[in-house]
């Protein structure tokens, strides 16, 4: 563990980039070999749309990323947060125990709060437009969510007084599950119900991108599936009965097109008008 520890606590740019576009590339190869889906869709237009977003997503961390630094380094020297109030314990308890709370506070809370909020919700919205869920779906977020997605993070180093080897560590573990959970691929359905217990599955993640309410708010974990099971959000749908996208904005020339995409959080608001 203390190899791990190190690692983390200065990984270079390049291995997290690396770990980023290695494993765009692997699932991407996975789902065109065997595709869960057989998408009619141009899939290079396609990961271009969501690879532009990713990139956004990159910048506005990097720029922001010396808040998230500082916070981390003040917890750890102030012994602020969760973790430094509790018993001294093991340390890989003390690293799954930190990855549970920031998955909850920076993950799950964040994606339950701007489903709940109106106006948090028309920027989170452009990653639900998406009707060709793939591995590269996993980064589709509007600027304006990579910046509310950055002040929860911020948050949750806050709050639970992560050290910031365990914030890199955390952040390499949802890169790779948010590829792999939004990859067009399925596992055989036992083990995915079984993986589901304790980790988010492919089936449900597939569950959360349906396009109609209830299905839609449901399932917002990332990384572990607990507090879904936990809070009552979990929920399951047959994977052949599934259709991605979201129903208020179904047209292609709504959800595949750059320039609509970026301006969605400024049009008008659309009430869901289809319930399951």
């Amino acid at each position: 563990m203390n190899d791990i520890i190190h690692y983390f606590e200065s990984i270079p740019s390049s291995h997290r980039a690396l770990i980023l576009a290695g494993g765009i590339a692997l699932f991407w190869l996975i789902e065109s070999a065997v595709p869960f889906v057989k998408f009619g869709y141009n899939k290079i237009q396609h990961a271009g749309i969501n690879i532009f977003f990713t990139v956004t997503t990159i910048i506005v961390n990097f720029c922001l990323a010396v808040i998230l630094v500082s916070t981390a380094q003040w917890t750890v020297a102030n012994k602020f947060g969760l973790l430094n109030w509790l018993p001294e314990m093991n340390i890989w308890l003390f690293t799954i125990v930190g990855l549970l709370l920031l998955d909850l506070i920076g993950a799950y809370l964040a994606h339950y709060v701007e489903h709940k909020t109106k106006f948090l919700w028309r920027f989170h919205l452009i990653h639900h437009t998406d009707t060709w869920i793939d591995t590269t779906s996993g980064n589709r977020h509007h600027p304006g969510e990579s910046v509310i997605r950055f002040v929860f993070t911020t948050m949750g180093v806050l709050i639970v007084g992560s050290p910031m080897w365990m914030v890199f560590l955390y952040q390499t573990l949802s890169v790779v599950a948010t590829q792999f959970t939004h990859a067009n691929i399925a596992l055989p359905k036992q083990l995915d119900k079984i993986m589901s217990y304790f980790l988010v599955s492919p089936d449900m993640h597939k569950v959360h991108h349906h396009y109609v309410l209830p299905y839609t708010d449901s399932n917002y974990g990332n990384i572990f599936s607990v507090w879904d099971r936990l809070f009552g959000t979990f929920k399951t749908l047959d994977r052949e009965k599934i259709v991605y996208g979201v129903d208020t904005h179904m047209r292609p020339e709504e959800h595949n097109d750059l320039k609509n995409l970026l301006s969605i959080p400024f049009q008008k608001h659309r009430s869901p008008n289809t319930k399951a």
